[in-house]
């Protein structure tokens, strides 16, 4: 195939100066090649679970980094088209009838299948699912497991935890992805957009806690990717903090919260919006992913469990929908594969990578799900472009990946029934791979497999969350929510029982915790204060309201009634804290530290915001009902750690 690629010198050129690096990818010394040096009979011996988070990395329980470096083994979600029959392969995508079961277990033995996985150099396996996989006890056909015959009279879901146990055992990480709720192939108006299509909010919370609960004790099996691609219906959006039965943000909370009170080992894996509105002219459409955690980011019971999630494709965009030309809901918005390589490069860190800037309320790892273009036999030099110049991006920030799909089948003819897989079985099982010659893709392939990368031991990282008491309580404390309602009324916000209070948005209810510097807190009940009693040590905010935690004590969440103060919680500190205090005010504009956790970001869009620097602990909190200020908080005091 005449590759035309003059494009690879730009991209090497791109890799060793990092001229596409986004802001935020702040590298550790250690810069070492990635899994591909790890020999596939040594992955098991190389990391230890559960998995964790540190800042933008993802660490083993040894807090060594573990990066994702994974592809999507799918067919337990569906194959099937929605119309015919499921068994017929003209009504399943690409002619391949999965039968809801891992692909190819037809055709290669796991463990012949798992070797061709090594052979990737890959850590990771992202496992699609289906609800209805949960629920479904029919018996898979003999003819879905002729290659693995010990598998013949189990349900769906057995095989998939065979194939899980199968993985863990050879020492992949397994992220389980609820990727559908029907077996139905997704991503269009097919019945699977949200997370509450075909079924409600509380059945999709109570399949993760079965899922969950079911792999609780294999420590790799380490993360649960929330939902796949949610998007529009035919009438409803998806939103990102409105707090109604359409608020993806308040659902994502709500079961990440759900499944890390029955497994804290589990990563929560959070994919943003993949698509809103109507795609037409006149109408506001586009793909905002992670875009609106630049300013209402998620916050877990856990700190060090939340990883975001991104999808890319040559053929979307930040405002296309991927329609083909011509066809319902295509529009003239700029495709991916449409970009120059700066412009793709400010896209894909607006809609994911700026996560991965240190110190903000939104830090976390980012990990790219899915990617992907069409392979051996194709010659679209566009996309053959895109994906040389997205990889690019992906090795230059070392960001963790997984490519879609893994495997596909080859048909009797030999032609490739799905050239996106990175591997192929005809139905004798022999395969055809990425890494035999032909297939354009494997220099891009082998870009991510071989980048340098940041290994070993990631130093500890403090954490900024928000607490958004916008629409409804904000409970992320284990403690608190295990305890009778603190403030009957109103609204309230609890930190995370690792974190304290450190700012305050004024009129918005927002608030931003921390854990730098943390004191160690005491066994002792926490403070509700709903007046002055506390304030013993001078009048720090003359002719205002005070609500001030006692000596030897610091805030840790907050009540208000409307968006006005209600009362201030107040945890005690195992040792005594210092006294020495100033006051912030940040009535007339923001007072935050010029330098120091979550600075150049807002929390709290359009209301001014104090914030107590990172060294010192929020001790109380100074508000009004004079020149009709309606009781919103004005000022904090500030005391130091030490």
């Amino acid at each position: 195939m005449s590759l035309i690629r003059v494009r690879v010198l730009i991209a090497l050129l791109a890799l060793l100066t990092c001229a596409v690096l986004l802001p935020g990818s702040a590298r550790a010394a250690s810069r070492l090649p990635s899994a591909a040096a790890v020999p596939a009979g040594s992955l098991a011996a190389s990391w230890t679970g559960p998995l964790s988070t540190s800042g933008r990395y993802v660490v083993d329980a040894n807090g060594n980094r573990f990066k994702l470096i994974g592809g999507n083994w799918d067919g337990a979600q569906g194959h099937w088209l929605g119309s015919g029959s499921a068994t017929d392969p003209a009504q399943n995508h690409a002619g391949e009838v999965s039968y809801n079961v891992p692909l190819a277990l037809d055709r290669k033995p796991i463990p012949q299948i798992l070797a061709d996985f090594h052979s990737l150099g890959i850590n990771t396996i992202r496992l699609p699912f289906a609800d209805a996989m949960i629920h479904d006890t029919s018996t898979v056909p003999d003819a879905a497991v002729t290659a693995n015959p010990q598998l013949r009279g189990l349900t769906a879901l057995q095989v998939y935890d065979a194939v899980v146990s199968a993985l863990t055992g050879d020492g992949f990480a397994v992220i389980l992805n609820n990727h559908t709720t029907s077996y139905r192939w997704c991503c269009g108006l097919d019945g699977n957009e949200r997370w509450n299509s075909g079924q409600s909010t509380q059945q999709w919370e109570s399949d993760w806690l079965f899922m969950v609960n079911r792999y609780r004790a294999n420590k790799r099996v380490v993360g649960a990717d929330l939902r796949n691609e949610v998007r529009r219906d035919t009438w409803d959006d998806p939103n990102w903090g409105w707090y109604d039965a359409h608020d993806e943000y308040a659902a994502f909370e709500e079961a990440g919260n759900q499944i890390l009170a029955a497994d804290p080992d589990m990563l929560i894996v959070m994919e943003g919006i993949n698509w809103y509105g109507i795609p037409a002219a006149g109408f506001s459409h586009g793909r905002p992913m992670l875009t609106p955690a630049a300013n209402l980011s998620a916050t877990l019971i856990a700190s060090n469990k939340l990883v975001y999630s991104a999808h890319f494709y040559s053929y979307t965009g930040p405002n296309n929908s991927g329609a083909a030309a011509g066809s319902a809901g295509s529009t003239s918005d700029p495709r991916y594969e449409d970009m120059t390589p700066d412009q793709l490069a400010s896209a894909v860190n607006q809609e994911a990578l700026f996560v991965t800037q240190s110190g903000q309320h939104f830090t976390a790892p980012v990990w790219v799900s899915e990617f992907g273009a069409a392979g051996r036999g194709e010659t679209d030099t566009k996309e053959q472009t895109w994906l040389d110049t997205f990889t690019t991006i992906l090795a230059a920030n070392d960001t963790d990946f997984a490519i879609w799909p893994l495997i596909g089948y080859t048909a009797t003819n030999g032609t490739l029934q799905d050239n996106w897989a990175l591997l192929s079985y005809d139905p004798a099982g022999n395969r055809t791979s990425i890494t035999d010659p032909g297939d354009w893709r494997l220099p891009d392939w082998q870009k991510l497999t071989s980048a340098p990368t940041t290994t070993g031991h990631i130093p500890a990282s403090p954490h900024w969350n928000m607490l958004d008491l916008d629409h409804a309580d904000y409970n992320v404390s284990t403690t608190m929510l295990a305890q009778p309602d603190w403030s009957p009324g109103n609204r309230k916000g609890n930190c995370p029982d690792t974190e304290r209070l450190t700012g305050l948005g004024r009129g918005s209810s927002r608030g931003l915790c921390t854990d730098s510097s943390e004191p160690t807190k005491s066994t002792a009940t926490q403070t509700v204060v709903t007046n002055e009693t506390y304030v013993t040590e001078g009048d720090w905010a003359p002719g205002y309201t005070k609500l001030q935690c006692p000596d030897n004590t610091f805030a840790t969440g907050y009540s208000v009634h409307n968006n006005a103060m209600a009362a201030l919680l107040c945890a005690p500190a195992a040792a005594p804290l210092p006294t020495t205090s100033h006051t912030i005010w940040f009535n007339q504009g923001d007072n935050r530290p010029t330098t120091g956790g979550s600075t150049p970001s807002d929390w709290a869009p359009g209301s001014y915001k104090g914030q107590c620097p990172d060294n010192e602990y929020l001790a109380g909190i100074a508000y009004t009902w004079q020149r009709a200020e309606g009781g919103v908080p004005d000022a904090l005091l500030c005391r130091a750690l030490v």
